[in-house]
């Protein structure tokens, strides 16, 4: 599903009043799950926030359990559970078919990519997770790690080398220290932070109310910016959408945000990727 970067920059070179620690994990369902909440965030938001991803380590490997998920058979099951859940295309059979053993490696991968720029970081994770969720791609496999580097216009060469002998390694490790004083426990968590240290911490899979009620209380008097909801220009933002996303971003119904989707996919004008647990339009 080859297409152009985002567009969603976010502008360092000025000073943000908000702070935003995002602690997340490439093959996090709950964190795909929020996808359309944080598109959102970015677009209303995005002048106020400046974003920091930070990488929890889900699955360091199968000698873990959490209780509920034991083997990658009961995650198959969950995977396809949460899709549901979310409304967000999820095919849990790559735990079937081609199981992970761990989730340190496009960790891993990540901090390489954050080493040459943070936004191309992030869409670098955005297509490691179009690849696992959507097309069932085993992300510990650097053939898919590389693919969805050249998406995102990574130097892959550099990334390999940083992934397999650079700093990435230690960065990841530093993620998971800070994670573990600040206590970190699950993800998504999500924390805002103002400039005089005071916090806003949101915890699991919450609604776009939630996300902006953090910020509306360390910052009671902001004002969100009003964004063009047409497909055109969600697009030119954000060059893939799956239906949630779309309804999300477009304030539309999911059964009418689907219709319309669909009429633009049988016309010619997206193109479709197609899975048993939904699907991701683009360009």
């Amino acid at each position: 599903m080859e297409h152009t970067s985002e567009k969603i920059r976010t502008d360092n070179t000025l000073a943000k009043p908000i702070r935003v620690m995002y602690y997340t994990d490439p093959i996090c369902s709950s964190c795909w799950g929020i996808e359309p909440q944080l598109r959102k965030l970015k677009l209303e938001y995005g002048h106020l926030l400046d974003f920091e991803y930070r990488m929890g380590g889900l699955l360091p490997d199968w000698n873990y359990s959490d209780g509920i998920i034991n083997n990658p058979v009961d995650v198959a099951k969950h995977w396809d559970e949460v899709s549901y859940y979310f409304q967000m295309p999820i095919d849990g059979d790559i735990w079937l078919e081609d199981p992970l053993h761990s989730s340190y490696p496009p960790s891993i991968a990540f901090k390489a990519a954050q080493l040459q720029d943070d936004e191309k970081a992030i869409d670098f994770l955005r297509q490691m997770r179009e690849l696992l969720f959507l097309e069932k791609k085993n992300i510990t496999k650097w053939e898919h790690i590389a693919k969805a580097a050249i998406f995102s216009k990574l130097d892959v060469n550099q990334l390999k080398e940083d992934y397999l002998y650079g700093k990435a390694e230690q960065d990841f490790l530093e993620d998971l220290e800070l994670g573990r004083q600040l206590g970190i426990r699950g993800f998504p968590t999500i924390i805002f932070k103002d400039e005089k240290g005071n916090e806003q911490l949101v915890y699991g899979s919450k609604s776009y109310k939630d996300y902006e009620l953090a910020i509306n209380k360390l910052l009671p008097l902001n004002k969100k910016k009003h964004y063009d909801t047409s497909l055109n220009n969600l697009l030119s933002h954000y060059p893939t959408l799956t239906v949630k996303e779309y309804a999300e971003l477009a304030d539309k119904g999911i059964i009418i945000a689907k219709q319309m989707l669909d009429d633009l996919n049988r016309t010619g004008q997206l193109k479709r990727t197609e899975t048993k647990n939904g699907n991701l339009y683009s360009l």
